[in-house]
């Protein structure tokens, strides 16, 4: 088969919005790229954008072949579809037209078993294959994202130029890397979700315990956060929660100010799966991730509004005080504003502590020998998760690439028990006024069993053993054991033996 004349460098098959701003992206830094679409309609709507923004050198495509044919050799094609079933419909309806040597590029939130499926396939055929994780937004896939590719390194090397021009830039460099073999990029990509959803929610529970338990304004939130952006918690995630406090309902075309838009949205959170992901990996690989795991199951939560409804009210028929069990009027403002940020931070350490393990056992139980302190680095711009501290987290895995835990490093570990008299402070102040705060909770929690040389685990063990005769190791001879305790406890109260 034969390339087109004026052949493009590279094609995008995928139009929403991610699409689009992807091959935006792409022309702009002046890589002469196809672009195709089932439904005509984006195909022509990318094109007028293209001509629109500058005349740049986008051209669209009716049919797969047109599409793939316009596209220099080695091709390499990037998708970006929903996960699943379109991915492999689209990559059948352009593989009789790829070559030997071509390529095709995933970039959407695909599960990595289905990527290292595909992989196989690909190879089998003589083509390569990446699974490149996109993180930004639709900003970020316009302006500069973080790019996570992973699978067939002959892919990566191939737009190896075109990608670092299009990820995003920061003080070290393209905030891209070839993350590793088989479906790396896609693992590191649902990790990098599920950190995500930590930080959200635990940046909502900083917000409900200083709006409702410290009775700060919509104002006074917008204020703080800013704050907070200019110091150690400066991120995009910050960054956008002190616009959203300043923004005004001005529905139907209302702009007064008298009311916020945050507070006319409905409590019920969404979700797309990548977090359940990470939760299920974790489990599987016997990764401690409660942090994460609490951010998921309170968007669970967040989806029972109606029983939420129904509860509170009953709770309340039932004797439990409307309202807050605690009250604002005796809150030091001034100070809860501190301790709240430091218990955020020191939570969030927590969370990315739990998000990095979880990539180096998986890392470690496929041999992709994956860079922590290189994965840090890449999403110090451009992703949902950027943040001033990745550079410091880059650095501790630099000092240590065999760091068992974030939260032991040197800088990391003063800060941790600087703050933690603060985070004590903030989870017991929530607990006392009954304002949930499951991320911090169990980020505190997951910070006291980690430090600790001896846990309660002996009493749950010698359990096991009574009822299922699983055995336990002493602390003081090597070996397994069984007690039948049962048998022990009755002769031990037949003989009057005092407990």
């Amino acid at each position: 088969m034969e390339a087109a004349a004026c052949a493009s460098r590279i094609g995008l098959a995928g139009l929403a919005v991610m699409g689009q701003n992807l091959a935006l992206n792409i022309a702009e830094k002046g890589f002469p790229i196809s672009v195709y679409n089932r439904t005509g309609s984006k195909t022509d709507e990318t094109v007028r954008r293209a001509q629109a923004e500058g005349g740049l050198p986008l051209t669209g495509h009716a049919t797969p072949k047109d599409f793939v044919l316009s596209i220099k050799r080695p091709r390499s094609i990037v998708m970006l579809v929903k996960a699943g079933a379109p991915v492999d419909s689209l990559i059948s309806s352009l593989v009789p037209f790829l070559e030997p040597g071509d390529a095709i590029i995933d970039g959407g939130n695909e599960w990595y078993e289905n990527t290292e499926r595909r992989l196989e396939d690909a190879a089998s055929k003589g083509l390569l294959y990446l699974g490149m994780g996109v993180s930004g937004g639709e900003d970020g896939a316009r302006n500069g994202p973080s790019l996570m590719p992973g699978g067939h390194k002959e892919a990566y090397t191939n737009v190896q130029s075109i990608l670092s021009k299009i990820a995003a830039q920061v003080d070290d460099g393209p905030c891209v890397t070839y993350v590793g073999p088989g479906g790396a990029g896609n693992f590191v990509k649902m990790v990098h979700n599920g950190i995500e959803y930590g930080d959200m929610q635990l940046i909502s529970e900083a917000y409900d315990i200083l709006k409702h338990v410290g009775g700060l304004s919509n104002d006074e939130l917008a204020r703080v956060f800013d704050d907070w952006n200019r110091g150690e918690l400066e991120s995009f995630l910050i960054e956008i929660t002190a616009d959203i406090f300043s923004v005004p309902d001005d529905f139907n075309g209302s702009a007064s100010g008298e009311h916020h838009l945050v507070d006319r949205i409905l409590d019920k959170t969404g979700m797309k799966g990548t977090g359940k992901w990470t939760v299920q990996q974790a489990a599987e690989l016997a990764i401690a991730a409660p942090t994460i795991a609490a951010s998921l199951d309170s968007r669970y939560i967040s989806g029972l509004k109606d029983q939420r409804v129904a509860a509170e009210t009953a709770l309340q028929r039932a004797g439990l005080q409307p309202g807050l069990l605690g009250g604002s009027s005796w809150i030091d403002k001034r100070r809860l504003v501190d301790d709240v940020r430091q218990a955020l931070y020191a939570s969030k350490i927590c969370s990315y502590a739990q998000g990095m393990n979880l990539i180096r056992a998986k890392s470690n139980e496929k041999g992709w020998d994956l860079n922590l302190g290189e994965l840090a680095r890449i999403w110090k711009g451009g992703c949902i998760i950027r943040a001033r501290f990745l550079d410091r987290i880059k650095n501790a895995y630099g000092r240590n690439p065999n760091l068992a835990n974030l939260i032991v490093d040197e800088e990391f570990a003063q800060e941790m028990v600087q703050r933690q008299a603060a985070w004590r402070r903030v989870v017991g102040l929530a607990v006392e006024s009954g304002v949930g705060a499951p991320g911090m909770s169990a980020s505190l929690s997951y910070f006291d069993s980690y430090r600790r040389s001896r846990l309660p685990a002996n009493l749950v063990q010698a359990q096991r053993d009574y009822f299922g005769a699983h055995t336990y190791e002493r602390v003081d001879k090597p070996g397994s054991f069984h007690t039948e305790w049962g048998r022990v406890a009755r002769e031990k109260r037949g003989a009057g033996v005092p407990n």
